[in-house]
């Protein structure tokens, strides 16, 4: 087990560990959660015995092997699989003993090494190394590449790769999602449940946390506090224990009757009954996050939008890509004002080239691209943060957006986004990933878009600056595209997917539950061994394929009514939600019951009823007209 006995532990000026007791059990699963700066990296080096305690013990077996990833990976000429390899050092010690062995023919010790090889399954060695490059989303060739010809963060995957080889007793994981994509991390979810040994996850991703963990460990105010279960188990825990506290407890209530009003809001709006579940679900378990994040130092929100044009963009048969070869082909979408839309598909589908080409930064090979004469995109990704000045500081960057604003009404708009006091007119070159994405969050809040494109938004954020996004991101008016390997940030600010995959742009009719069984369901069915009559075989898929090509066809031909039908009573229904809640409003102020104002209240009393008559009748046929869609749908399966 590890142990952490009265430990003191100082970086500097400032102390992070004071008089801490902890223990962990061996093959506990633990999730290490605090804010950026709280020690949590400093605990990984601290086992590590990269740093000491100033009093107290750090103990654990002096036996155990411990894994973590390096964060550095240097630019070697070795190929992607053998630098995996390299991760289980007792393989590389038995194969060097060995070819010594073999160079001296020293018959004795090349038998017992190649035991000893058979005992830890080292034949097998390479297969392995191969399944967890392709589970991280290597392709088979890509494992014979030179390791210096991977950018950065394909970098970062090998050195993942490298630690989850290790056959280790003790795994450290400082925020390993930062790099992966949505099926990386589907996939990483599966591989770390099975791990046998004690895992200690940083993490700031909290379905994440949810999936893997059986304890969490909150590193806060100079301690180490544990709390049993999952995530969502300490979010509870936590909650509870704060809102004994007068003044978070009211500050929570004003959260959750915010969140109330969302889902009211989202209820009023007709939508699809899966994506409406999902929705709610989400919102329900904002709740929770809502009262664990209640001293949070985040508070910001979108401004609406200063005009809302529709549809914003529309793409015509457009192929899009790089060069002259095409990622993808024949794209034809329209992003209309209010949608909300989540991208879903494998690495390298084309996510990321698909945002680019609706933010300008990429033109299409042919086809068009027709934007609205006053669209305004904010766009996030991560390059975003290389255009932030390293020499000047948050307020000089906002200032550059603003140079006729007061400069304390910059300054309390920087502070929602914690930049305060010296923070915001020091330098950002030291600030940290986290810091610099905020910054850059900030600036494209100030602009207030009617179109966000995020790519990955949340890499390098903490729990709590995701939680004031998602909040704000819920608030947004405007239109929303968003990548994100953050399940909880797509599931609640996204109410429809589209589904990126073999070169094509579909809707896709889910959730995420759904994509995952989706994705799950096709890599099973891409590893099972391929029909031994391959002609025979070819010409069975052909056959299915264009059978499944004509029943979509049939399919959509049998909808189209019905979806014309829908966007019609969705249409009515909007404005007559508005004018019910204008209503509503109305007869809740007690001025209107007074003798003066009795023809207006009874005018308004009249128009109430006659609204929500025609809204029940409205909301009867839209119900009805999805329950035949999804008869068709399920009749199509």
């Amino acid at each position: 087990m590890i142990q952490l006995k009265n430990l003191s532990l100082r970086r500097g000026a400032k102390e992070l560990f004071n008089s801490v007791t902890l223990t962990i059990n061996p093959g506990q699963r633990v999730g290490i959660v605090g804010g950026n700066g709280a020690g949590k990296s400093s605990l990984f080096a601290l086992l590590r015995g990269q740093l000491h305690a100033d009093s107290g013990d750090a103990l654990f077996p002096a036996g155990w092997t411990v894994a973590h990833v390096a964060q550095e990976t240097p630019a070697l000429s070795c190929s992607a699989l053998d630098y995996v390899l390299d991760g289980d050092a007792e393989l590389r010690a038995l194969e060097q003993q060995l070819a010594a062995a073999e160079t001296a023919h020293d018959g004795e010790a090349i038998g017992r090494l190649h035991s000893e090889l058979a005992a830890i399954d080292a034949y097998a060695a390479p297969a392995r190394a191969g399944k967890l490059l392709a589970g991280l989303g290597f392709s088979q060739e890509a494992t014979t590449r030179p390791v210096a010809s991977f950018s950065g963060g394909w970098r970062m995957r090998l050195n993942l790769a490298q630690a989850l080889m290790c056959r280790s007793d003790l795994l450290l994981l400082d925020e390993p999602t930062n790099h992966l994509d949505l099926e990386a991390v589907i996939w990483l979810e599966q591989w770390l449940a099975s791990y046998p040994g004690t895992l200690l996850l940083i993490s700031h991703d909290r379905e994440f946390l949810d999936a893997i963990t059986t304890q969490i460990i909150e590193v806060a105010r100079g301690q180490l506090t544990a709390y049993t279960g999952n995530y969502s188990d300490f979010e509870d825990q936590r909650a509870e224990r704060l809102a004994q506290q007068q003044q978070a407890f009211d500050k929570q209530q004003r959260t959750i009757a915010h969140l109330e009003s969302f889902i009211t809001r989202f209820k009023a709006k007709a939508t699809k009954a899966k994506q409406a579940q999902s929705r709610i679900k989400a919102l329900a378990r904002l709740e929770r996050v809502a009262a664990a994040h209640v001293d949070t130092p985040f508070d910001f929100h979108f401004e609406p939008p200063e005009h809302s044009p529709n549809p914003l963009l529309q793409v015509e048969l457009a192929d899009i890509g790089y060069g002259e070869a095409p990622i993808l082909r024949r794209v034809s979408l329209s992003v209309e004002s209010g949608a909300r839309i989540g991208l879903l598909g494998p690495n390298g589908a084309g996510k990321s080239t698909l945002v680019k080409l609706l933010a300008g930064e990429l033109a299409p090979l042919n086809g068009q691209l027709k934007t609205a004469r006053e669209l305004k995109i904010g766009y996030f990704a991560q390059h975003q943060l290389d255009t932030l000045r390293e020499d000047e500081s948050p307020l000089w960057h906002l200032q550059k957006l603003a140079p006729t604003t007061r400069e304390q009404e910059l300054r309390n708009f920087l502070g929602g986004f914690n930049f305060i006091g010296d923070m915001a007119t020091e330098p950002v070159g030291p600030l940290s990933g986290g810091e610099k994405s905020r910054l850059a969050l900030a600036l494209i809040v100030w602009q207030r878009p009617n179109l966000l494109l995020l790519d990955e938004p949340t890499n390098h954020l903490d729990l709590d600056m995701r939680a004031a996004l998602t909040l704000a991101l819920q608030d947004f008016i405007g239109s929303l595209i968003v990548v994100s390997h953050d399940r909880a940030l797509l599931e609640s600010v996204t109410d429809q997917y589209w589904l990126i995959d073999a070169g094509q742009v579909q809707p896709f009719d889910g959730d995420l539950a759904d994509y995952r069984a989706y994705r799950l369901a096709q890599q099973a069915a891409d590893a099972a061994p391929r029909a031994s009559a391959a002609g025979g075989a070819e010409v069975d898929r052909k056959t299915q394929k264009r059978q499944e090509a004509e029943a979509r066809q049939r399919l959509s031909e049998q909808k189209k009514p019905l979806l014309k039908r829908l966007t019609a009573l969705e249409r009515e229904l909007t404005p007559l939600n508005a004018e019910k809640a204008a209503l509503d409003a109305q007869l809740a102020d007690e001025a209107i019951y007074s003798a003066e104002r009795k023809s207006e209240m009874q005018a308004a009393l009249k128009r109430q009823g006659e609204v929500s008559a025609r809204l029940a009748e409205l909301e009867e046929d839209w119900l009805m007209v999805q329950m035949e869609i999804e008869a068709l749908e399920e009749a199509n399966i």
